[in-house]
């Protein structure tokens, strides 16, 4: 039985930082690829960092540079960075972790950016 649970979102003005923390309760085999995706109102999910095993991190151009993926293996946690945010950010964060036989997901949680 596992669940992740992310924390760490909040009310932030355009330009402040927060950081985002998906604890994973259970075990998980393999931690093979951890993400973060947000969901914007509305609109349809995206994929917004990205880490393999290894070390291997990807963001997309909208996040590249602001944002920064990383892991406490001790902790039994995931981060997501977040500096320089813009109103576009705004949008519920969701951690998710695969360990090559299938996914899990937490219930995310909201970051809002004000203009």
């Amino acid at each position: 039985q596992v669940q992740l649970v992310e924390s760490g979102g909040d009310f932030v003005h355009a330009g402040g930082s927060l950081r985002l923390s998906c604890v994973v309760h259970g075990s998980i085999s393999s931690f093979d690829t951890m993400n973060w995706y947000r969901q914007p109102p509305g609109l349809q999910r995206e994929l917004v960092a990205s880490r393999t095993g290894t070390g291997i991190t990807w963001y997309p151009d909208s996040v590249k540079g602001r944002f920064t993926i990383s892991r406490d293996e001790a902790k039994n946690t995931v981060f997501l960075q977040m500096n320089s945010l813009k109103f576009e950010d705004t949008a519920v964060y969701v951690c998710n972790i695969q360990d090559g036989y299938r996914d899990y997901w937490g219930r995310g949680t909201q970051v809002t950016v004000s203009s």
